[in-house]
């Protein structure tokens, strides 16, 4: 027993000075090592590509965090504290914990289950509760994204794991809808094939989906025409915008050619309308011809 604290006395330095100068070093260490081994994880594993671009932060964390809970419990072995004692204690802290903090632990199940079944990952454009934007990372607590705005969301993994998901990126191609409104008088078929023949010229198109263009809706005075087309999903945005814009272009100079705009007596169905069921031949009616007047001959 250490009768009083002096820095000359060999006993003061061997008996208490060494050993929390120890659990100190291995607690700094143990910091040190888990930033390192997080830093190392999160570099060089989402290399590999695939789910690992997933699984990285996650597995980078939980190391982390087990290097400290290492530290931590070695430092207090440096200390005397006896190792079953400590078990006891982390044993009883756990419980206690688990249940102060069962939210946050959800959160941790959540980030295990979305990392694991995958209906999100790293680099996905998803919508889901309330929050939307590019997925960034998949964490222990929480998942990142990024807005289409560049707005920063951090989002709870248990109200990802919890609502429905829409993922915009999971699939190779998406279906473009462009809605144009025509005056009734304007033939439909001459815009129709204005708009697939602006489908067709453009190359992000798919070719081995069919094209097709038919009457969505109508009033007394417009009829609004619908064209569905194909593209893949890394281009759905950019030629969604510029799809609308070269149909709008496409149409005005169809209406502003004159005869073009103008209803025709007659008019085809187009062989993509009619695969798609929406194709109605129009007919303008006639006037009824009158029979002309007999002429009168005097006599």
């Amino acid at each position: 027993m250490i009768s009083s604290f002096s820095l000359d006395d060999p006993a003061t330095w061997t008996g208490l000075l060494l050993p929390v100068l120890g659990a100190l070093a291995v607690v700094v260490l143990g910091i040190f090592l888990g930033r390192l081994v997080h830093r190392a994880i999160t570099t060089w594993v989402p290399r590999a590509g695939g789910a690992m671009l997933t699984f990285a932060p996650l597995i980078g964390q939980a190391a982390r965090y087990l290097i400290m809970i290492f530290a931590v419990i070695t430092a207090l072995g440096f200390l005397g504290v006896p190792q079953a004692s400590i078990f006891a204690v982390v044993g009883a802290a756990s419980l206690a914990v688990a249940l102060a903090l069962q939210n946050t632990l959800s959160n941790v199940a959540s980030g295990i289950m979305l990392a694991w079944i995958r209906p999100v990952a790293v680099g996905d454009y998803v919508t889901g509760d309330g929050v939307e934007g590019e997925v960034v990372e998949i964490g222990l607590f929480g998942t990142r994204l990024r807005s289409a705005t560049g707005l920063y969301l951090f989002v709870n993994n248990n109200k990802l794991w919890n609502g429905p998901i829409t993922n915009h990126s999971r699939n190779p191609h998406r279906r473009i809808d462009v809605n144009v409104t025509i005056p009734d008088t304007a033939s439909i078929s001459a815009v129709r094939k204005a708009l697939l023949a602006t489908a067709k010229r453009d190359k992000r198109v798919l070719s081995d989906t069919a094209t097709s263009v038919f009457v969505a809706s109508f009033n007394k005075d417009t009829v609004t025409l619908q064209m569905r087309l194909w593209v893949p999903t890394l281009d759905y945005r950019q030629a969604l915008r510029d799809l609308t814009e070269h149909s709008k272009l496409a149409v005005n100079k169809l209406l502003a050619a004159g005869d073009g705009g103008v209803a025709e007596v007659t008019e085809t169905v187009d062989p993509h309308v009619a695969q798609s069921g929406a194709g109605v031949a129009e007919v303008a009616e006639a006037p009824p011809e009158r029979n002309p007047p007999m002429p009168i001959t005097p006599r």
